[in-house]
């Protein structure tokens, strides 16, 4: 919990570079004109997930240029690899974590970065092997690709109701509807119903056509196991220099992306989970926002956010989740010790 709390609070430092949103002043950032505008979520996230990967699997690569590659066998995998039990036995799972990405998609502006880590976490937390988690467990795989396909559904809510776009995609889509006069809000559902019912339509075709992308492309995905890392790696560090340049067109977000790879390595070496990190940068900016919004309300009066009913219950449920967590680590090590 301590490494994971540092974590958090790390991400909530990083999420504070740039110009404050409500008085507009720039904060930690040095006057370097770059970091005015702070870090970009796409190259944190290339960074401490993607580069800070390649540099951990380049350490632990000895002998690079002579390793054994193992071909991967598809010999005896059926349908889409896996049996019926498992797909029953992944419902709670799975239906959890759909929930979960339906929830963040709906919150707007915290997008399917959010949700799959999230999912994945609360995966590992109510699984009874945890320990394995990270190695190709069908559990955290499930929890995390439902997760993030279950957001696009829960943004296009927001969207098409209130007209406020969920994440990026939305946003883009936002965009369209507008160049065509259409309005996206209550309205649309009245005016101009064909059109979001070819919303509804569209998205379940599309399913339908990932569907079949999967299962014909499987064989074809998994050869990229067979190339060896020493050829992988670096193709793999070229594209996120370049999906990090691509942001802005400068040079700024990758040395950015580089600087959250070598974050990632040293969480990776100490053992402190990246989970926190994200969600505080993620959520950093919006509890802020809110935070100092409710405090200039108040007059600078806290206690209205612990007479609030809203407020007060989500407090509560913040304090009874760490007080369950601490409980059940508590009780695991004198089973342990037992």
């Amino acid at each position: 919990m301590v490494k994971g709390v540092m974590a958090g609070v790390l991400g909530f430092m990083f999420s504070t570079v740039g110009h404050d949103t409500i008085e507009s002043s720039a904060r930690f950032t040095f006057n370097v004109t770059a970091l005015k505008s702070g870090f970009d979520m796409l190259a944190v996230m290339v960074g401490l997930f993607a580069v800070g990967e390649i540099i951990s699997a380049a350490q632990t690569s000895r002998q690079a240029g002579n390793e054994e590659v193992t071909q991967p066998s598809m010999k005896g995998v059926k349908g889409f690899g896996f049996s019926i039990k498992e797909f029953k036995g992944q419902l709670i799972n799975a239906l959890r974590s759909a929930a979960i990405g339906m929830g963040i998609g709906i919150l707007p502006g915290i997008g399917g970065g959010t949700s799959n880590v999230l999912a994945y976490t609360v995966a590992k937390n109510y699984d009874k092997h945890p320990e394995e988690f990270g190695t190709g467990r069908i559990d955290g795989v499930v929890a995390s690709e439902t997760a993030n396909n279950a957001t696009i559904g829960g943004a296009m809510v927001p969207l098409l109701t209130l007209g406020i776009p969920g994440d990026t995609t939305t946003a883009m889509l936002l965009g369209a509807l507008t160049l065509h006069g259409l309005t996206p809000g209550p309205l649309l559902f009245q005016n101009q119903a064909d059109v979001v019912y070819g919303i509804f339509a569209a998205m379940l075709i599309c399913s339908v056509i990932m569907l079949f992308m999967e299962f014909f492309g499987m064989r074809i995905f998994v050869k990229l196991l067979s190339i060896p890392k020493y050829i992988l790696l670096p193709c793999v560090f070229v594209l996120c220099v370049i999906g990090a340049y691509a942001l802005k067109n400068n040079m700024s977000q990758v040395i950015a992306c580089l600087l959250f790879g070598a974050i990632g390595f040293a969480f990776k070496k100490f053992e402190i989970p990246t989970t926190p990190f994200i969600l505080g940068f993620i959520l950093g900016p919006l509890a802020e926002v809110n935070y100092r919004r409710g405090m200039i309300r108040t007059q600078g009066n806290f206690v209205p956010f612990l007479t609030s009913p809203i407020s007060a219950v989500f407090l509560l449920i913040a304090v009874m989740v760490v007080v369950a967590y601490v409980f059940k680590s508590v009780r695991a090590n004198r089973r342990a010790k037992a």
